[in-house]
């Protein structure tokens, strides 16, 4: 099938485009001042994004005015919404009393603390600013560990930026590229054929339990216990990032599959909607970095355990009681069923996935378009909730928050299936 002509993205585009005149204009201010008009790739869509004002609990607002439902919660990592009241209490108390220091706090050793008890694969952990820093350090920690150079990592994965991260991407060396390999995704056979004869060679496998980039696809339980034990048997590191992940259970991932890492990377929910990510797992590993050691390997940071950003994560992670967890599981249990359900029944050639309070909707890849024709459905559709007052990641990846309600969550529900529905009968016609 060709893709469609375009009067379904070009008509929600116009749409868009009357909607947003302020944020159309800042764009083009923005542009001449960071390169694609701001200072993260993963926030531009076409034509641009609306810019932010402010947000509150569930929703966000425009400098046009415009309120959407957020379903991106920057990217998952804003659980309890926006300017939750014990968070934003955490962060005021603490910046009363300093921002940052060239000096260790009792708030970070309080927030390792939690992190610990909830995941027992951590004995130990350390912070950083981000979650490309976590696995970057994660994976270093595994080479240093077992003196080799190599590791593997899952097609559709995304670790952050780092050059292991994005092996094969343009300004990554071609040294780098050959120490990376990429396996199939929840099939054993497949990484068994893909590392036949260079098992000895890797130090690492990182793998997310519940991909997010890659469509929100959870690996099953079955394919993890089978890749623990393959990296058991010839003496890889097996790291779990768990960077959006953490937030299906209260023992994070591991936790709700049973499977234990030797190293984990967190990151999102762990800073409260401040910069903060971390990297643990076992005892022996993670003194590695011990200065108190001969040859301790150098973790520095200007801002790591910010006080600020570690206070905002310990109020999240206490609000986050397995009670809570439950809740916020069982709405995004129920959104999926309702979506799956709702596709089959309206013949939609569309699909959902998802965990936790973690969902994907997938247009165009049930049948057989063709891979232009999946984005331009994609982006007909992430356009058309947008107008309808929905933020989803462009690639339409979506979150629950916990002051979400269950009206809000129907209506997202509704919203999906009439705009798919929508899009799908436009792509039809073209």
């Amino acid at each position: 099938m060709t893709a469609p002509t375009l009067p379904t993205v070009g008509d929600a585009e116009a749409t868009f485009r009357a909607r947003t005149p302020r944020s159309a204009a800042l764009f083009e201010h923005a542009t001449r001042a960071m390169p694609g008009g701001s200072t993260r790739s993963t926030v531009y869509f076409a034509p641009y994004p609306p810019y932010i004002d402010h947000g509150s609990g569930a929703h966000l607002t425009d400098i046009d005015g415009n309120v959407y439902l957020d379903l991106l919660n920057n990217y998952t990592s804003l659980i309890l919404g926006h300017a939750h009241p014990d968070v934003v209490a955490a962060v005021v108390a603490q910046v009363g009393r300093g921002s940052a220091f060239g000096a260790p706090t009792g708030v970070e050793v309080a927030l390792a603390d939690e992190i610990e008890s909830r995941v027992q694969s951590v004995d130990e952990l350390r912070f950083t600013n981000s979650g490309t820093e976590a696995t970057m350090f994660a994976l270093r920690l595994a080479r240093a560990a077992t003196g080799r150079a190599v590791i593997a990592k899952f097609e559709g994965a995304y670790h952050g930026t780092h050059d292991y991260a994005l092996a094969g991407s343009r300004g990554i060396p071609e040294a780098v590229n050959a120490l990376v390999v990429e396996l199939p995704w929840d099939d054993m056979a497949g990484v068994r054929e893909r590392l036949a004869g260079r098992e000895r060679e890797l130090a690492a496998i990182i793998i997310e339990p519940v991909q997010g980039a890659g469509g929100v696809r959870p690996a099953t339980p079955g394919f993890l216990a089978e890749l623990r034990a393959f990296t058991e048997r010839h003496g890889i590191i097996l790291v779990f990032d768990e960077i959006i992940c953490f937030r299906i259970g209260y023992h994070g991932a591991q936790g709700e599959v049973g499977v234990t890492p030797d190293l984990t990377t967190f990151g999102k929910i762990v800073g409260g909607g401040y910069a903060l990510a971390a990297f643990g797992g076992r005892a022996d590993l993670m003194d590695l970095l011990d200065v108190r050691r001969p040859g301790a390997i150098v973790h520095g940071g200007t801002f790591n355990g910010n006080p600020v950003a570690a206070a905002a994560g310990l109020a999240t992670l206490r609000h986050l009681t397995p009670a809570r967890f439950e809740e916020l599981n069982a709405r995004g249990a129920a959104l999926r069923v309702a979506l799956a359900e709702g596709f089959t029944r309206a013949g939609l050639d569309a699909a959902v996935t998802g965990a936790g309070s973690l969902f994907h909707v997938h247009l165009g890849g049930v049948g057989s378009r063709s891979a232009a024709c999946q984005a331009s459905l994609q982006q007909a559709f992430h356009l058309s909730m947008i107008n309808d007052g929905y933020y989803l990641a462009p690639r339409g990846m979506g979150a629950l928050s916990t002051p979400m309600t269950r009206a809000e969550i129907d209506g997202l529900a509704d919203a999906v299936l009439r705009n798919v529905q929508g899009v799908l009968a436009g792509a039809d016609r073209g």
